[in-house]
Formats: C-alpha cells, structure tokens, sequence
C-alpha cells in the first residue's frame, strides 16, 4: 500500500470529511477507430489500431452530484472532480497537493502588451513545480489501483520529476529515461525521489524505444505521454478548474505551450463534458498551440492542412518540455484547433526567455520558458491582428522557472 510520512494528511486519505463521490467510468474508447476496451484492466494503446484511448464516462450520473453548488463545498484541488476521474477507490488516490492552482489577472502585464483582460494560470505551483504533477497524479493512482508494480517513463524533465514523486508515494518502483544532456534539475530531483534513472543519447523518442524494452523484457508499465489513458484525465482538471474560476465562463482564447499537447487535449475533452453535465454551454474559447521554432511539428501540419504530424528533424529548444519531434496524439490536438478555429505558432527561443523577464518583472511568476513562450505568442498574436486587445487571454504557465535557472545564470 501507498507510504505517507504525513499523519495528519495521508497521501491517500480523502480530501475532505464528507463522502468523496465515486468515479462513473464506463470504459475506454480508442480516439481513432472507436473500439471500447476494459475500463477496469491495465491498456497502454488500443489493442485494434494503436491509437490513444480515452476515458469515458456516465455523465448523465455524474450531473447528479457534480453540480455548481456541491463543487463549491468541495476543497479547491484536482480531486474535487472525483466523479469524472478514472479512480474509483478513494484510498487509492494518491494526494500530493495536485491541482487548485491560482488564476491570476496579470494587469500590468495586460497593459503593458496592450491586452488588460490577460490572465496566466499558474501551473508552477503544483507539486514538483509543474502542471505534470495533475496528469501523473492521477495515473500513477490508477496504475497502483489496478495492480502495476513497476512503472516507467521516457522524459526530458517535468514529467519524470512528477513521476517519481508520485510512484514514491504509492511504493512502486520507478524507470526514468532522459536525454543525457537534459539539465542536471532534472535528473537530481528524479534520483532523489528514487526512482532509477538512464540517460539516454538522443531524444525523448529514443528515451520511449528503451521503455519499451523494458516493457517488453520486465513487464514495466509505460507511463508514456497519451500512450496509456489516465495522464489525459489529470490534465483535462485545468480546464474544469479554469471554467470554475471564471464563474462557469470560458475566455476568448487560450494559449497553450505543446510538445505532447496532453493539456490541450485534456482541456478540449473536458469542455465537452461539462457541457454535457449542463455546466457550460457551447462556446468555446480558440486554443493556441505554441512550440519552438526549433521543434514545430504540430505548427508544420496545421499550417499545410495535414491531419496528422510528421516528425522533426534535428528538434532543439532551450524549452525541454517542447523538445518533442513526434507527439502520438497530433490528430487530436489539430482537431482541437482546428474546431475550436484556433491556430498553431512557433516563436523564438530567444524570445521565450525574453518573455520570461517579461512576465516575471510585470507580474511576479518566474515562468519556465514553455510558458514565457505563451507570451510570445500572445504578442505576435495582437501584432497581427489575430486577438483583439478587448479579448480575454488566458496564458498557461506550465513549470516553474527555478529548474531551468541555468538559462538565465551569468
């Protein structure tokens, strides 16, 4: 069972002292062809077209108790949305602090850029300093919850660092893959954690070839971006939180930092599933992908029209979490865009850590670079004309800045 060195409050004790609500999964849905699978077994892809699965969910029954008034007696964190989350035992939630981030109004920021009504959810706050904590949160609880015993995942950072604090609070031991030169942060708070760490020479798509060895040589469970269904449904809280925080009302555009486009997704799917419960309606903010213009698959497939993205030569970025070339779930999140009449950019490295500054001096959040890049998109953006400067923004700071401080060190 899950360790806790917390007496008072255990990793795995319910987060308030009514009945938590049960999950009312039904079963998994493969994105692509539609074949159902098993919601109570262990899936990676599905076993039809190895495509992504999805949760689902009886959201008629999940309206019944997840209503407005019944949220606002609920503790502000991810596992207030019990209903609508894939684990169904309260004791296997694995609670670290995950969700319940700040929506902050950056006013002078909005000023200064020429766009008042600019807000930035603050991600950095989450456990391990990373919006990751949500997505491997909630995987981590329902791996454990279905019996895997030994977990792996190819990283270039935040999501290693997220999954080993949450395998170490469950007591299941933990298989990282890095890039050999992904910043030391990175690997120390990996290590630290106790979670087994090999840097690999290469990219995150050559970290995912050696998790899958050993998948296949010790039975590992691979925790790797949409290619196993739960990091989505902890990620997806940002929009369901996001909807909460601005009164039940959605903002006119989103920009979303993308290298597996996880959030993005998550965020698409969970709109959907409010309106289905009855607590939005059915306008939709833009969302904007933004990358690197040294890693922009998803920008090159959106911009000629292609429905899926081919990978990218030579990817390098100071921004890790965009170093990306090969995104499993790219038709997803060009749907999103696409119906959400959205847009795909890539801006500068340069101009991310010049962002960076930007935002911390105007606003007092040290970003990560991936999310100073949605700075950067957003000032292209009203340069061109694409946001209107009387729209409401909301920019998505996904890390903190503190582990890549080696970017700005003199």
């Amino acid at each position: 069972m899950p360790r806790s060195c917390a007496p008072i409050d255990s990793v795995r004790a319910p987060l308030y002292t009514g009945r938590m609500s049960d999950s009312v999964l039904t079963h998994l849905e493969c994105a692509a062809c539609g074949h159902v699978h098993d919601p109570d077994r262990l899936w990676n892809l599905c076993e039809v077209c190895g495509k992504p699965l999805l949760a689902r969910y009886d959201l008629e029954k999940a309206a019944q108790t997840m209503t407005k008034t019944a949220l606002a007696q609920r503790p502000f964190g991810l596992w207030r949305y019990a209903e609508v989350l894939p684990v169904r035992a309260a004791n296997a939630r694995i609670h670290l602090g995950e969700g319940g981030t700040p929506l902050i109004a950056a006013a002078d920021l909005g000023e200064l850029i020429g766009c008042p009504a600019t807000l930035i959810k603050d991600e950095s706050l989450n456990p391990t300093g990373s919006f990751k904590a949500r997505g491997l949160g909630v995987a981590v609880s329902r791996t454990y919850e279905l019996g895997a015993t030994e977990l792996a995942i190819p990283s270039a950072g935040n999501a290693a660092g997220a999954m080993s604090a949450y395998a170490a609070a469950a007591g299941l031991p933990a298989h990282v893959f890095m890039p050999a030169d992904v910043p030391m942060t990175f690997r120390v708070e990996c290590q630290t954690l106790g979670a087994e760490v090999t840097l690999v020479d290469g990219l995150i798509t050559d970290c995912g070839v050696r998790v899958r060895e050993g998948v296949r040589d010790y039975g590992w469970f691979d925790l790797s971006t949409l290619k196993e269904p739960y990091r989505i449904e902890g990620k997806k809280t940002m929009g369901y939180e996001l909807a909460e925080q601005l009164g039940w009302t959605l903002p006119d555009v989103i920009i979303y930092p993308t290298g597996g486009g996880t959030g993005l997704i998550g965020m698409w799917k969970a709109f959907a599933e409010m309106e289905a419960m009855g607590l939005i309606g059915s306008t939709r903010p833009r969302m904007v992908s933004v990358q690197s213009e040294g890693c922009a698959p998803i920008v090159r497939a959106f911009q000629q029209g292609w429905s899926e993205a081919e990978a990218w030569a030579d990817a390098h970025t100071v921004a890790d979490g965009l170093r990306v070339p090969a995104a499993v779930g790219d038709f997803l999140i060009l749907d999103a865009l696409r119906q959400s009449q959205g847009i795909a950019i890539a801006v500068a490295d340069s101009d991310m850590l010049e962002c960076a500054e930007i935002m911390a001096a105007h606003t007092g959040i040290f970003p990560a670079p991936e999310g100073a890049a949605c700075l950067a998109a957003q000032m292209r953006l009203l340069e061109n004309g694409w946001i209107r400067p009387d729209e409401t923004v909301v920019l998505f700071n996904t890390g903190t800045g503190l582990k890549y401080a080696h970017l700005w060190a003199t």
